[in-house]
């Protein structure tokens, strides 16, 4: 199930260097029509939320999952068969629905066949490993559409996405979900599943970080990055196994905005230094280990999967909407666009040390 869940981020982190060059160079978007192409997928993954637990509840949630993943393939590949040049709107849909089909992927895998895989006990564990699967894929996704995207072009990015959407169809099967019989009452609007609402003060500040990374990734970066920001995450799984499990609560997510705010400071003076994506991967790294963490802790009984679903849309979201002002209005002056990510990342930093840390410490339920 992890591996799916790695195989589905791939399919959609593949196209954060190779789709904006794509609208812009072969489609012959503006800068500001790419932003809002890449952008609108955050509005996409929120779309069907409200409808997960109606859907999971009255059909087999494996297959719901599968026809997702199935839906996400489909709208990977349309670009081959669509008329997209001078097209917006044609852009912002496949986005929407790629938003759309990977969002409530997402949201069935982690909240409930994640869940439903695992004893009771080993679930936080399960948690914490699936979505650091998915985090390195924003390693590996741009790694590998960068690759293709140099020697083969961006028909073969497709063509990759969409495998690993397959890939994950076939590992999502592979494993035996029983059948459940339907909850009575099923209502078809529902936050279960879907949003957290008593932890939007925590979905807030994950959503402005990754905001400024999502910024970050906008900017041309080449192969040598993302493959050293997977040695980041390393760096940060063996700093949380040996450095921090008997450390003070605030420090790991303060830790990790200093070394986000560390590399936003090198990019600006220095960057081409090898120093660069290491501490970005490994302030990422550290900051989502530790809200993922924070949102188990915060939900009650039988809101384990909805805290998980909070958690991702809070992290996806953040990581398009950035990207997409990084195009839409920071295209070409990449001096301003470091400033603004770096006052965002100052400002969670200074929000979470004397407002956010407290705040959770009085609300948390485990």
């Amino acid at each position: 199930m992890v591996l799916a869940n790695l195989l589905l981020c791939i399919s959609m982190t593949v196209f954060i260097p190779s789709m904006p060059h794509w609208l812009l160079y072969e489609e012959g978007f503006s800068t500001e029509e790419t932003g809002l192409a890449m952008g609108v997928f955050a509005l996409g993954l929120f779309l069907p939320g409200a409808f997960c637990s109606y859907l999971v509840q009255h059909f087999r949630r494996n297959m719901v999952c599968v026809w997702a993943v199935t839906l996400l393939a489909v709208s990977i590949m349309a670009p081959l068969y669509l008329p997209v040049k001078g097209m917006l709107w044609v852009a912002i849909a496949l986005r929407l629905v790629q938003g759309m089909a990977f969002g409530l992927a997402q949201m069935v895998l982690t909240s409930t066949l994640i869940i439903d895989t695992c004893e009771s006990f080993q679930r936080t564990e399960a948690n914490h490993s699936v979505t650091w699967f998915g985090r390195f894929a924003l390693s590996l996704g741009p790694l590998l559409g960068l690759l293709l995207l140099q020697q083969q072009g961006f028909t073969w990015v497709l063509w990759a996405a969409a495998g690993c959407c397959v890939l994950a169809m076939l590992l999502i099967l592979s494993v035996h979900f029983p059948f459940r019989v339907p909850t009575e009452k099923i209502h078809a609007l529902s936050l279960d599943r879907f949003l957290l609402v008593s932890g939007w003060p925590l979905m807030l500040h994950l959503f402005l970080v990754t905001l400024a990374v999502g910024m970050l990734l906008s900017l041309r970066l080449d192969m040598h990055f993302y493959g050293l920001m997977m040695v980041g995450f390393l760096l940060a799984l063996l700093a949380q196994r040996y450095m921090f499990p008997d450390a003070d609560l605030k420090s790991e997510v303060v830790s990790g905005l200093i070394l986000i705010g560390a590399s936003l400071l090198i990019l600006l003076k220095s960057p081409s230094s090898v120093l660069l994506s290491p501490l970005l991967g490994v302030g990422i790294g550290l900051v989502g280990s530790r809200f993922l963490l924070f949102f188990v802790k915060l939900s009650h009984h039988c809101q384990r999967g909805t805290s998980q679903s909070t958690f991702m849309l809070g992290w996806e979201s953040g990581l398009a909407v950035g990207i997409g002002l990084g195009y839409s209005l920071f295209a070409g002056n990449t001096p301003t666009l470091i400033y603004v990510a770096l006052a965002i990342i100052a400002l969670v930093l200074c929000s979470y040390v004397f407002f956010m840390h407290d705040w959770f410490i009085h609300h948390k339920s485990r």
